[in-house]
């Protein structure tokens, strides 16, 4: 998971780590921001979904599902693109990790900035 260095999220994920991240099942990564705190253009990744808050990721599971497990082989990693949280919690966590579980492609999670 990639979020803004210092930004809410990665504050959050790291005193209190949803249990995914606790068990190393998610890795998060504090990225580069620009001036306003926006999580900086990654340069590699297939974007297959882009959500505006986290909450969508547990209400529309079945989306994310698919999107992940249809996107089929290459050797770019997924991108499922979060455009603003305050925090992210282990339903929301859950569903891209379950969802990974069924690709051979490895699966980014990006917090582009903080709600």
């Amino acid at each position: 998971m990639q979020v803004p260095r210092g930004g809410a999220v990665e504050r959050q994920v790291r005193a209190q780590p949803p249990p995914s991240v606790a068990a190393g099942e998610v890795v998060v990564e504090g990225g580069p921001t620009d001036e306003e705190g926006n999580l900086e253009a990654a340069g590699a990744g297939e974007v297959v979904l882009s959500v505006p808050s986290p909450e969508t990721l547990s209400r529309e599971a079945d989306e994310v599902r698919r999107v992940i497990t249809r996107a089929g082989a290459g050797i770019e990693p997924l991108v499922v693109v979060v455009e603003a949280a305050e925090e992210v919690r282990q339903e929301e966590l859950a569903v891209v990790v379950e969802a990974a579980e069924h690709s051979p492609r490895p699966v980014i999670l990006r917090v582009v900035r903080s709600a």
